[in-house]
């Protein structure tokens, strides 16, 4: 009933273009690689890393306070982002041979082609091919679940082999071997970081970022708007995820080593595919979304001596149940419909793109329980009114541990980061709580473990997560 309301003030109002005979938006997705909460200025302003085109993207549009991936890791984000659904209720950990979404699952990509819409994706799939082969094709990946085009790699460019994949085959094979490499003075997982294997010889790894872009900028370019279908382009960048590989007009101008040099190599990467948008006429008629995938690699002591905070005063980093790996910067950019300069502190998370793309273009999906998404488009076009509270979003961590968010509360079933800070699990003692309670509203940063004040609490949010696994 509210949505139904909710469309027809638009439509009263004018503001909804498939309501009122226009054209529905074109919809460009930008999503980053390992880029902390606090690593834009617009979300940290003593981020020692200019970020000059994503702070002007912040400007022109809404910036979101409270927005999740649906998983803190690579492969379990992409998964919540494309199909809606929590990546924990797929084999997302098959993606090395076999994909991750199943043949003829609902995706973002195939609700907006049936819709009329020209789908095309650009860069990191991360969510598994049907691998017989690399001279043979890979079925299971983007063409096969709703990309009418794909250009990218399998995986991460630390994760051999390392190849370029147009449609669904390789565009050359990895014949060639790579040696792995590390930087000196940071960790074994920072830096210049890569693992050994098979390469091909027409991919460079310092050209992965810009021929990424080179492409999107293609699809912008081919893309007539006169034809009326409009375009829906998912842009996943491999970066500043490790190898971090800036190049030399970065190089000495950030405060945070060559990992800031790598984030503002990202930052003017985004900023050339806007300008391409704006040179093709179609940056008033696209709805834009940056965000990343999950959170930083970024220790404690990259704080200490660089004086940078990645996860921008969050708990935790990249896999963790604490906020810093998965709460992420989140940016939508739609002219004469988002208003610029906005900030909402609604809470969201990224399997919501399909609801929110499904109630854009009156599409139909699938009956309640199916999926794990909730529209935010009421929020985009109006950042006045106070909206219904989004449900409870749960996920699981990297090493296994449980967290759902519950309004301001949060609770994850055990003690310890659950991914990849130190102490990743702690057993508990006889008088010590059995795991965390946090009210975020209060505490953002979780110092104040509030489990054992609040049993009643724990009952209710550790009964209700269950009900939601199950």
């Amino acid at each position: 009933m509210r949505t139904c309301l909710f469309l027809i003030s638009l439509l009263s109002a004018g503001l909804l273009p498939q309501a009122t005979g226009a054209k529905p938006p074109n919809i460009l997705v930008i999503l980053v690689d390992d880029m902390g909460y606090g690593d834009l200025t617009a979300y940290n302003p003593e981020s020692k890393i200019p970020t000059p085109h994503l702070d002007k993207l912040a400007r022109d549009g809404m910036r979101f306070t409270d927005a999740h991936a649906p998983g803190p890791l690579c492969h379990l984000s992409r998964y919540g982002l494309l199909t809606g659904r929590y990546p924990f209720r797929a084999n997302t950990g098959a993606w090395r041979t076999q994909p991750s979404i199943e043949t003829g699952q609902l995706t973002v990509a195939s609700l907006l082609k049936e819709k009329g819409y020209h789908t095309a994706m650009v860069g990191k799939w991360h969510l598994g091919f049907k691998e017989n082969g690399y001279d043979k094709p890979l079925p299971g990946g983007p063409v096969d679940v709703g990309f009418q085009s794909f250009f990218g790699i399998r995986a991460s460019t630390d994760i051999p082999p390392y190849f370029y994949i147009r449609g669904s085959r390789a565009v050359e094979p990895p014949t060639k071997t790579i040696e792995a490499n590390n930087t000196p003075g940071w960790s074994r997982i920072q830096g210049a970081f890569w693992r050994g294997g098979g390469i091909a010889p027409d991919l460079r790894l310092d050209d992965v970022l810009p021929r990424f872009t080179r492409e999107a900028l293609a699809v912008i370019a081919d893309h007539d708007p006169k034809e009326g279908n409009p375009l829906f382009l998912y842009l996943a960048y491999p970066a500043p995820h490790t190898p971090w590989l800036p190049s030399r007009q970065f190089r000495g101008k950030s405060g945070a080593g060559i990992y800031g040099e790598f984030c503002s190599m990202v930052d003017a990467e985004v900023g050339r595919v806007l300008q391409g948008l704006e040179t093709q006429k179609m940056a008033d008629d696209t709805l834009v979304i940056f965000t990343s995938d999950n959170g930083p690699v970024w220790y404690d002591v990259d704080v200490q001596r660089s004086g940078h905070d990645s996860a921008g005063g969050l708990r935790g980093m990249k896999a963790d149940a604490w906020e810093a790996g998965h709460r992420m910067p989140f940016l939508v950019r739609w002219p004469g419909m988002v208003e610029a300069g906005s900030v909402t502190h609604h809470l969201v998370c990224f399997t919501d793109l399909l609801a929110t793309f499904a109630e854009l273009v009156n599409g139909k999906l699938p009956g309640k329980g199916d999926l794990d998404s909730e529209s935010f488009l009421p929020v985009l076009t109006d950042s006045s009114t106070r909206h219904p509270p989004r449900g409870p979003i749960v996920m699981r961590a990297g090493s296994g541990a449980m967290m759902i968010r519950d309004q301001e509360w949060k609770l994850i079933d055990q003690l310890g980061s659950g991914g990849f800070s130190n102490p990743k699990r702690v057993k508990p003692g006889p008088d010590d709580p059995k795991g965390q309670l946090y009210n975020l509203s209060t505490d953002s940063s979780e110092q104040s473990n509030l489990w054992k004040r609040h049993p009643e609490l724990v009952r209710k949010l550790t009964a209700r997560m269950r009900k939601i696994v199950k």
